[in-house]
């Protein structure tokens, strides 16, 4: 893998200075929000409170889904809420199902096999509906360009109410029922994720009937955990909902939730963001990748603590299954991309297998475009026809845009600008591969595939204590559209370097002007990629580690290399140059 270049943005000293002065934070942190874009009081202070809510009355038309929904609960129709398979599907699925049953609703649920029925509503799902009675249909994470489907349920006399976050399709053709979408209501933030946004339907409803919304707020651990494994931008008021939903999930009451975190060996007094994305989403989203979605479903909504400890041990077995499959996927996918030759070259990469598993292509493509910084599509073939998953691999590539210019040869698509889904026939993969890197060759330049470390602070050896990397925690939570803190040691050496961890892993100390540190490097083979004691130029993410009921501070590395070679004249000027200046000179 290609080690990336060092981006130090501009980080003008006043403004350093002035947010350091307005608002009583450190130097480093200010340097952070400086690079971050929020040079401006107001907006710092604003980002760093993470409290940006907003009321779901902000949804225009909400009023008539709950109203609708009110009538059938009334006249005790049978209603039946259609899911995802994903983290995000299960949970919006969730919140509805447990709201409409607290409220009296003869309710259940169907969730598509990612294997048979494919993404989204289908018009054989709607007639399976039908066939069993189905009244009302709400469709969570789903529904926003089934105006076909939703159509035929009309026809086939079920009503429908929308609740999704997907992009509103090209054409502009939406389905003719109520729906609740931050884009379609026009809701002032736009990048929710879809149990967020049952979780307003849920609250908008639960006040229609009388009750009290703020009670619904033991929902948020469920919002948290999908915002997170939806991977949406941890920005506005998702950033609200992360930091209220990981406090939620940390006390939930749920049997489920809670057998989860113990099967994945989780404190519940220390969950993040990181144990969420890296240990709960993958238990939770394994079973509607290898099997069927129902039992993270079923885990959710269970009370009975023995069977939430039965299904997340089930869940826990399929997670071990999946990585084992993702493993040999990811081995016939990197043969292929060495086979095409020089990937400078190319600026998009599509590639396809035989019995490659539907439902872990997803992440598999995902690993390989964080790891070339491409897009990437994988294409699982069986019979005549393939169901794909792609992840963008860089900012500046709008996946989904990608796939509406090449739309002629896919027989269906749908997602967002960063990950979507394709069904494809056999015949059109070589031609859709063309279409893919022609479209990305258009819109991506050489330097948007060359993988970057943006810097956001420029910091020395005696400033990486406690008392930082606490003050950095304000920051988060770190996620997608809001990256953990990068920071640069300026004249870094390294020392005292040993294996851990049957030497997959490095500890050493780090030297820099003003001090030393304690430092690890994860999952390098036991070697770091500079000498010991050889000037060195790294970042690194300084986190509070916990361990054994004592807490420290503790870089972890990020990237190094050798460092350049300093003119006498540059390097005299660092040296004698006040510090508050020297941030300009790493601009």
């Amino acid at each position: 893998m290609v080690e990336p270049r060092f981006q130090i943005p501009p980080c003008p000293p006043d403004r350093v200075a002035r947010l350091q002065r307005e608002l009583a934070v450190s130097e480093p942190l200010a340097q952070v929000l400086v690079r971050r874009d929020l040079a401006d009081p107001l907006r710092a202070r604003t980002f760093l409170a993470a409290d940006e809510l907003h009321p779901y009355t902000a949804f225009a038309g909400v009023e008539v889904a709950v109203r609708t929904i009110a009538r059938h609960l009334d006249a005790r129709s049978t209603i039946t809420v259609h899911g995802d398979y994903d983290v995000d599907g299960v949970c919006s699925t969730a919140v509805l199902v447990r709201v409409l049953r607290e409220l009296g609703a003869d309710v259940d649920w169907f969730l598509p096999d990612r294997g048979t029925d494919g993404y989204g509503l289908s018009a054989q799902t709607v007639r399976r509906l039908a066939a069993r009675g189905t009244k009302l249909l709400i469709t969570a994470d789903c529904g926003v360009s089934a105006a076909r489907e939703i159509a035929l349920a009309a026809e086939l006399g079920i009503e429908a109410v929308v609740s999704d976050h997907h992009a509103i399709p090209a054409d502009g053709v939406l389905p003719d029922a109520p729906i609740v979408h931050p884009v379609a209501s026009g809701y002032p933030f736009r990048e929710l994720c879809a149990t967020a946004v049952a979780h307003k339907l849920a609250q908008a409803l639960w006040e229609l009937r009388g009750r009290d919304g703020s009670e619904l707020a033991r929902d948020l651990d469920l919002v948290a955990l999908a915002t997170i494994a939806d991977v949406v931008p941890l920005q506005g008021e998702n950033r609200a909902l992360v930091r209220r939903g990981l406090a939620a999930l940390a006390g939930t009451a749920r049997p489920g939730l809670r057998a989860l975190m113990e099967v994945a060996g989780i404190d519940p007094a220390r969950i993040n963001e990181r144990a969420v994305a890296f240990a709960l989403a993958p238990r939770l989203n394994a079973a509607g990748r290898m099997r069927r979605a129902d039992a993270g479903l079923e885990l959710i909504l269970t009370g009975d603590q023995a069977r939430a400890i039965e299904l997340a041990r089930e869940l826990d077995r399929v997670n071990h299954e999946r990585r084992a499959v993702e493993r040999s996927i990811r081995f016939e996918a990197e043969a292929q991309i060495e086979a095409l030759g020089d990937i400078a070259q190319r600026r998009a990469l599509v590639l396809a297998g035989e019995n490659w598993h539907a439902g872990v292509i997803g992440i598999v493509a995902s690993r390989l475009a964080e790891r070339h910084h491409r897009p990437v599509v994988l294409i699982a073939l069986d019979g005549e026809r393939g169901r794909g998953s792609g992840r963008s691999g860089c900012e500046a590539f709008d996946l989904l845009a990608a796939l509406t210019a090449c739309g002629r040869h896919l027989h269906r698509y749908g997602g967002h600008r960063a990950a979507a889904g394709v069904e494809i026939e056999r015949g059109e993969v070589a031609a859709f591969a063309e279409a893919m890197q022609s479209h990305a060759s258009g819109v991506l330049a050489e330097c948007d595939t060359a993988p970057v470390e943006r810097v956001d602070a420029v910091v020395g050896g005696g400033e990486l204590g406690m008392a930082l990397a606490q003050e950095l925690q304000r920051i988060g939570p770190f996620g997608h559209g809001n990256p953990p803190v990068s920071l640069m040691l300026e004249g870094a050496a390294f020392a005292d370097v040993r294996t851990m961890g049957e030497g997959r892993h490095v500890r050493f100390t780090v030297r820099a002007r003003g001090g030393t540190a304690r430092a690890v490097a994860f999952n390098n083979g036991g070697r770091l990629p500079v000498a010991a004691d050889e000037p060195t130029q790294a970042t690194f993410a300084l986190e509070v580690h916990e361990w054994k009921g004592v807490s420290e501070p503790r870089l972890v590395l990020r990237h190094a290399r050798p460092a350049p070679l300093p003119t006498l004249a540059a390097d005299r000027r660092i040296r004698t140059t006040p510090r508050r200046q020297q941030l300009a000179l790493f601009a």
